[in-house]
């Protein structure tokens, strides 16, 4: 999973839902440049897995299990609660939660609605536009879109540097953003205590990131997935709750468009003005091209 931990509108809209610095987060300390990883950390990130830590079969058919339930699924809903830890003044993190409201059609449509804690922003697509929508400002972006949502993901990102923390749940190929460079994954054991139903535990683990994840026994969906990043000096963490699932229920396609955000003062999609963090991003690996880009806003 992977996450980005600044968000900012200003004159150009950047809706990075979740993934991006709250405004009180600015208001605690002044924005910083992304953390370098140091020498030892990038060498850790080299090694090879310790003695005894291998790619377990019984991790693997877990999430190979959810990814398929949720690549075959033709809608779904579901709200993503995510916390992360941003560096306070004195030295230890504080922790920030943005929730968003999530729905989609495949192949072709897409909501997020994010109240809040920070801006409130609203994200439609519907096949042939993608429109991201301010509330608070009144101010929106609208654009032609790609076919497909993974296409839309991917255009948010290179125009508006915009990365769910969810993203690697809704594209068509969820298993292929854990399977890109993992080093480890093994079995954790059940627990009762996450979303309210029995979960089966496991862990993986690439060059960049080592994710913990939830995943419902008897539905195959996750619960959470929390992470941590190698290169992050600061060892930052990261937890992505996932809860009030549907899948395969109808929904209306005026759902995805909004006549008051099409009346918004319209504004151009462009990158923000700050970096992106790359340590920070949400716990699944983005894809090859994601990656490239994020390298060059750092």
């Amino acid at each position: 999973m992977s996450a980005a931990r600044g968000r900012s509108l200003g004159r150009a809209l950047a809706v990075a839902l979740g993934v991006l610095v709250l405004a009180d987060a600015h208001a605690q300390q002044p924005p910083q440049p992304a953390p370098k990883a140091t020498k030892p950390a990038a060498k850790a990130a080299a090694k090879a897995p310790p003695p005894g830590v291998a790619i377990e079969p019984r991790a693997i058919a877990i999430l190979k299990g959810t990814s398929a339930r949720l690549a075959a699924a033709k809608t779904m809903s579901f709200t993503a609660t995510v916390t992360y830890e941003y560096p306070s003044l004195l030295g230890p993190p504080i922790a920030y939660t943005t929730r968003s409201a999530v729905a989609l059609q495949r192949p072709d449509k897409l909501l997020v609605v994010t109240p809040g804690d920070g801006p409130a922003s609203e994200l439609y697509y519907n096949g042939k536009t993608v429109m991201a929508y301010t509330p608070a400002e009144d101010l929106v972006a609208i654009a032609g879109a790609p076919p497909t949502i993974d296409a839309t993901l991917k255009f948010l990102f290179d125009a508006t540097a915009t990365y769910y923390p969810f993203t690697d749940l809704i594209v068509a190929d969820p298993y292929a953003a854990i399977a890109d460079g993992l080093k480890a994954a093994f079995y954790i054991g059940r627990s009762g205590m996450v979303g309210g139903t029995v979960t089966e535990m496991v862990a993986f683990a690439s060059g960049e990131v080592f994710v913990q994840a939830w995943i419902g026994v008897d539905d195959g969906l996750p619960r959470r997935l929390r992470a941590t990043y190698a290169k992050d000096p600061q060892q930052l963490r990261h937890q992505l709750d996932l809860s009030d699932w549907q899948i395969d229920q109808p929904i209306a396609p005026e759902k995805f468009a909004s006549s008051k955000a099409a009346a918004g003062k319209p504004i151009t999609f462009a990158a923000p003005a700050y970096q992106v963090t790359r340590g920070a991003k949400v716990p699944l690996k983005p894809r090859p091209a994601a990656a490239a880009q994020a390298s060059k806003s750092q």
